[in-house]
């Protein structure tokens, strides 16, 4: 039905929904505040085309509904810091990843611990929940800038993320551009390594110029030291591990975590008032996510009228006309894939619909292979770098650190986009690769 909308519609409803996020991220403005600009232009063109106020309520509705199990997920996230913090787990955490993560070697450490977790897990999420509290909160209390321990943390996390076998992206990928999970894991490989490779350059750069900051340590006192205190984060593991549901995950340690503060005596109040209102310094709370979710909830509405309607992908259906080599073809979905995840604020819809728009036109001029080492290259991160993203806020809030304060030192992030496009300037030139049809 993209056809039904012209092209200056779709750019200025483009710019629009644009233009409020980036005001409403500029001066902190809630970001469901942003979005409704471009939310309500989207009503009225859909309207206009004589279709019902009955049928974009229902997909209206379809649409927060696929977005109703993230909004879950970060509203159990505001729940869980501080049920952790009343049951203690958080400063014995703390105080056995200072044994384990070397200070002097922080950072570095941090980024492996995070890859080596992430890879095993599949999941940015699972794995910054189950290592990334604890690291950051070590980095707080010896008084480590907390920024690049977050962009270390995000970086591992999206290591597997996007490469993990047992990622539900990676996979998504792999089927959107009919590929086999080895052929396209092959293809993103040389990437991969590199980018890793730099990563560790990166964060071992900063451990050695800042070791100043790494003399107040905290030693373990084994007379206070509680095993139970370690079930909160031991049944999210076993749970993301086991490959069950994360809502699952979040809900068994956030009840074990009150389980233990009720036995250390905390009042039934305080337990409320701090899942509500949050931890002075740490955060959480339902208070801090309501606005956040009503914000997924209006983004998961604007995805499902842009779907329904096909109104992104009659553009970039235009834009494919006039591509001609690998450089320019590389830069057209790496535009594209941001643009797309700039409005849809998830991860899904651009991975379906740049896989999808740009697979036959690849597949006649290079391969299948050449297109998933540029989206998991692009697609597959560029929604871990928009401030108003799905993935993002779920990252930022669990860590505790805005975005805009750790992706300078999420290196993995910005520095693979980079990479693939070096990648396709050399195979450009060197045009052995992939084949190219003089029918096309």
């Amino acid at each position: 039905m993209g056809q039904f909308f012209t092209l200056r519609q779709i750019i200025i409803l483009l710019l629009v929904t644009i233009a409020g996020v980036i005001l409403s991220v500029i001066f902190h403005i809630p970001l469901v505040f942003g979005f409704l600009p471009g939310f309500i232009l989207l009503v009225l063109m859909v309207r206009s085309k004589q279709v019902s106020i009955k049928r974009i309520s229902e997909i209206c509705f379809k649409g927060v509904n696929r977005t109703s199990g993230v909004i879950w997920i970060l509203l159990l996230v505001s729940f869980l810091l501080p049920s952790w913090h009343l049951s203690g787990t958080i400063d014995q955490l703390v105080s056995v990843s200072l044994q384990i993560i070397t200070p002097q070697h922080f950072f570095l450490i941090s980024f492996i611990v995070s890859l080596v977790f992430s890879m095993t897990l599949g999941t940015s999420v699972g794995t910054l929940s189950a290592v990334g509290i604890p690291i950051m909160s070590s980095a707080m209390t010896i008084g480590l800038p907390i920024e690049i321990a977050a962009g270390a943390v995000i970086s591992g996390a999206f290591v597997g993320d996007r490469t993990s076998p047992f990622s539900s992206a990676h996979q998504l990928l792999a089927n959107t551009v009919e590929l086999s999970g080895k052929e396209q894991f092959r293809a993103m490989l040389p990437t991969t390594i590199f980018a890793i490779l730099l990563g560790f350059i990166f964060y071992g750069i900063f451990d050695f110029y800042i070791q100043e900051a790494t003399t107040n340590l905290i030693s373990v006192n084994w007379n206070e030291f509680s095993l139970a205190t370690f079930l909160p984060p031991i049944i999210l593991i076993v749970f993301v591990v086991l490959r069950l549901k994360i809502i699952y995950a979040f809900l068994g340690s956030i009840t074990s975590a009150i389980l233990l503060a009720l036995i250390e005596k905390v009042s039934g109040s305080e337990i409320i008032g701090s899942l509500f209102y949050g931890i002075d310094g740490m955060g959480g709370g339902f208070v801090n996510m309501y606005l956040l979710l009503l914000f997924l909830a209006l983004a998961g509405a604007y995805n499902g009228l842009i779907e329904e309607f096909g109104i992104i992908q009659s553009l970039l259906d235009r834009w494919l006309e006039t591509s001609f080599s690998l450089i320019g073809d590389t830069v057209k979905a790496m535009v594209a894939t941001l643009v797309i995840s700039m409005i849809a604020a998830n991860q899904t819809l651009p991975i379906i619909l740049t896989g999808r728009s740009f697979l036959p036109h690849w597949t006649r001029r290079y391969s299948k292979g050449e297109l998933a080492r540029v989206m998991g290259d692009s697609t597959m991160l560029f929604p871990g770098m928009i401030p108003w993203s799905v993935l993002a806020i779920m990252c930022s809030t669990i860590i505790g650190v805005p975005l805009s304060s750790y992706l300078p030192y999420a290196i993995f992030l910005w520095m693979l986009p980079i990479l693939s496009f070096a990648v396709s300037i050399y195979k450009h030139l060197s045009r052995k690769p992939y084949h190219y049809s003089k029918a096309s």
